[in-house]
């Protein structure tokens, strides 16, 4: 006996049901016609379960890291089940380390009315929250976000935003005891930042450096910059101190001119710390802190668990529970530093 299977449309997909008897063509006809009236609803159905995510960068995007860090946010949704083009939507935004310019581009990005925006840096989480205080905001890359005022606590946000700690404060005693041992000849240290884009470098990490310097013989002093003139006049003017070194400042400033520091620190011989392993990559001496590939990727835990309906309040910041220690040898051994076995042996990566 043939077998006839009738067409329902159940909890967003047809589904066949087989019905008792002998199939009738106007039956059949029938079945088809249904079909086609239906598959519009198919199609907003499907539409409707699309979310759409904003996102902005706080580099440009022609830096190859930028756009790295930027997949590997998108490969962390995917793995939790957020494909592009299937159920999300990505509006990219690149602020090109321009307040202004991300500034602009938050007003747009909010315009579009997002389930979700994941913001890259201070400057850009800062011009997100000034746009909405309702729409849900993950950031990362964000040093001081209880002084920057974008969270009440790490534990109880309390507001539209959440999300990942670069570097916490204390980190900064790692970074001169480190530099201390790679170059016992300093006595002088510069953190070279731009208050534009990291006005927090001031309050949140000079401080607990000045207390850890004293206890060790250092002086510790602040240089701004916010010119490329304004890097070489600094690292040129430790050259004349011999016992001059270098702090680079958690900036996306200093991010996005992390070649010529280092060009120039190589040029005038200055032995500089880094807080990133790119850095050293591309040829910087030493650099502890974390990975920030895997930061964008983290960050994309909070995405999902938001577009399931969580709230940014309850979502605590969540702070790196790995660093990597990173050295040069060709660069040391251009500036006439020796490694000590200690840094050698403790070196998670090094650059031969």
């Amino acid at each position: 006996m043939s077998r006839t299977y009738d067409l329902r449309w159940r909890k967003g997909r047809f589904s066949a049901e087989f019905v008792a008897g002998i199939p009738r063509r106007r039956d059949f006809i029938g079945g088809l016609v249904g079909m086609a009236l239906a598959w519009p609803l198919v199609l907003h159905a499907q539409r409707d379960q699309t979310r759409r995510i904003a996102v902005l960068m706080g580099y440009p995007e022609s830096d190859p890291e930028a756009l790295s860090r930027l997949l590997a946010f998108k490969e962390g949704l995917a793995a939790l089940g957020w494909s592009e083009g299937r159920n999300v939507r990505f509006d990219v935004r690149w602020g090109g380390n321009n307040p202004v310019r991300a500034s602009a581009h938050a007003k747009e990005l909010v315009a579009l009315k997002p389930d979700l925006i994941l913001a890259n840096t201070t400057p850009a989480t800062a011009a997100l929250q000034r746009e909405t205080r309702t729409i849900p905001i993950v950031f990362t890359l964000v040093a001081d976000p209880v002084g920057s005022g974008f969270v009440q606590s790490f534990s109880r946000p309390g507001g539209n935003i959440t999300g990942f700690l670069y570097l916490e404060s204390t980190l900064v005693e790692k970074w001169l005891e480190l530099l201390k041992e790679v170059a016992p000849r300093v006595r002088q240290i510069a953190v070279m930042f731009n208050p534009e884009t990291a006005p927090y470098v001031d309050r949140y990490y000079l401080q607990p450096l000045r207390n850890v310097a004293a206890k060790l013989g250092v002086r510790i002093f602040p240089a701004t910059v916010r010119s490329e003139a304004d890097i070489e006049k600094t690292i040129a003017s430790l050259q004349r101190e011999a016992d001059g070194g270098v702090m680079v400042g958690v900036d996306s400033f200093m991010f996005f001119n992390r070649k010529r520091v280092v060009a120039l620190a190589a040029h005038y011989k200055v032995p500089v710390i880094y807080y990133l392993t790119l850095y050293v990559e591309e040829g910087g001496l030493i650099a502890y802190g974390v990975d920030a590939i895997e930061l964008f990727r983290s960050a994309a835990r909070h995405a999902n668990r938001i577009l399931r309906g969580a709230k940014p309040e309850d979502l605590p910041v969540e702070q790196p529970m790995r660093f990597e220690l990173a050295i040069n040898k060709k660069t040391a051994q251009e500036l006439g530093i020796t490694f000590p076995r200690s840094i050698l042996i403790r070196a998670d990566k090094v650059i031969d």
